[in-house]
This record gives structure tokens, C-alpha cells and sequence, in this order.
């Protein structure tokens, strides 16, 4: 009956051990994902604000060009920027040129890569050739919805946490090179820079997989 209860005590010594190891590991993970989630929410309330920013200036960029193609007695009816209601996608039309601008891609805590593992976790604004509405008809899911982006995908910024650090601007075609704007101009120059991309080329008469050119 002593051996019994002795058997008891180390069984119930061994579970609060082993009970206070499991909430010590659970608590750091809670803590991790906390930091995740708060930096999260920040990251997308910067990216919202520099979105709404980026729709004015496509609308100053478009009316830019009305004027000037106007004044060369080219019609200006194909250049518009259509915005969704939720102010998640903008999509402009220049011409014959069409390019998207989305932050749909920010449905879960999200970090840059970095070599030195100093990952920045941050939101994204991809900007892609093409029509967003027309390239997702289809889609399902998530994953889905990003493959069709990234493989469209010329170019997006990286809108971090913290206010006063500088968002990153990756382009397609220009790999491994980071473009560093403060979040002020970033709404412009970002803007230009995938316009300037899109329409700075131009389209071959297609031969085998000839099709498009940059200048």
C-alpha cells in the first residue's frame, strides 16, 4: 500500500513537470505569433494607407496622359483607372496597355526574405500586367490566386511595420536587386516605375515565342 502510494507521487510529480514544460514551450510559441500578428496588423494599415495614396496617383497619372495624348489629337477614351469597392484592386488602362495593382495578397502574416535572417515582416502590393479581374476568373482559392500573380507579376513593394523604415521595391526582370523608398514618395515612384516598365516596351507581330520587347 506504501509502494502504491509512493508510485502515486512520483506519477503525479512527473505530470507537473511534464504539464509545466508543455505551457513553457506554448507560451513561447503564443508569444512569437503575437509579435507576428502585431506586426501584422501594422504592416497592413501602412500598406492600406499607401495603397489609397498609389490610386491617387494613377489617377494623376492618367490624367497626365489625357492631356498630353489630347493635345496630339490622339483620343483618350481607352485610358481610365477603374478602383473595387474595397479599394483592393486598381486596375489601369493606357491605350492599349493594361496593368493591376492589388494588396489581395496579404492574407496571412508574411516576412521578406533577407540573407543576413533578418526577415522583415511586411505587406505587399504587387503590381501585374494585365487586368486582375480578367486574369482571376476561375479562381478558387488562395493559392490559386497567387500563382496567377506571380506569374504576371512585374514588380511589388514591401510596406514594413514601422513607419519610419524605408518600404522595398522588387522588379520582375531586375533580380536580386532591392530598391529602397521612404513610404512618403514610395505611392509615386512605385506607380512610375510599373508604368514606365509596361509601357516603356511594346509588342512584337507574333513568331514562335516572340511577343514582347522592353526599350
Amino acid at each position: 500500500m506504501l509502494n502504491n502510494n509512493f508510485e502515486s507521487f512520483d506519477n503525479s510529480e512527473t505530470s507537473a513537470r511534464k504539464s509545466a514544460l508543455l505551457q513553457e514551450r506554448v507560451s513561447l510559441v503564443s508569444a512569437h505569433m503575437y509579435k507576428q500578428f502585431l506586426d501584422y496588423q501594422r504592416a497592413t494599415v501602412n500598406t492600406n494607407e499607401i495603397f489609397l495614396r498609389m490610386i491617387d496617383n494613377l489617377q494623376a497619372v492618367s490624367e497626365t496622359l489625357k492631356e498630353a495624348f489630347s493635345s496630339r489629337g490622339v483620343t483618350t477614351q481607352n485610358i481610365y483607372v477603374d478602383t473595387d469597392p474595397q479599394k483592393s484592386v486598381v486596375i489601369i488602362n493606357i491605350l492599349w496597355h493594361k496593368m493591376s495593382f492589388t494588396t489581395r495578397c496579404n492574407f496571412q502574416p508574411q516576412a521578406l526574405y533577407r540573407e543576413n535572417g533578418q526577415h522583415i515582416f511586411s505587406g505587399r502590393i504587387m503590381a501585374i500586367k494585365g487586368s486582375y479581374n480578367e486574369l482571376m476568373k476561375g479562381v478558387n482559392d488562395h493559392d490559386e490566386e497567387m500563382v496567377r500573380l506571380l506569374d504576371n507579376e512585374v514588380a511589388s513593394l514591401f510596406v514594413p511595420a514601422e513607419t519610419n523604415q524605408n518600404c522595398i521595391m522588387k522588379i520582375r526582370h531586375l533580380t536580386n536587386r532591392d530598391f529602397y523608398l521612404n513610404q512618403l514618395d514610395a505611392p509615386r515612384e512605385f506607380v512610375l516605375k510599373v508604368v514606365e516598365t509596361i509601357c516603356g516596351g511594346g509588342f512584337y507581330h507574333e513568331e514562335g515565342a516572340r511577343k514582347s520587347f522592353n526599350i
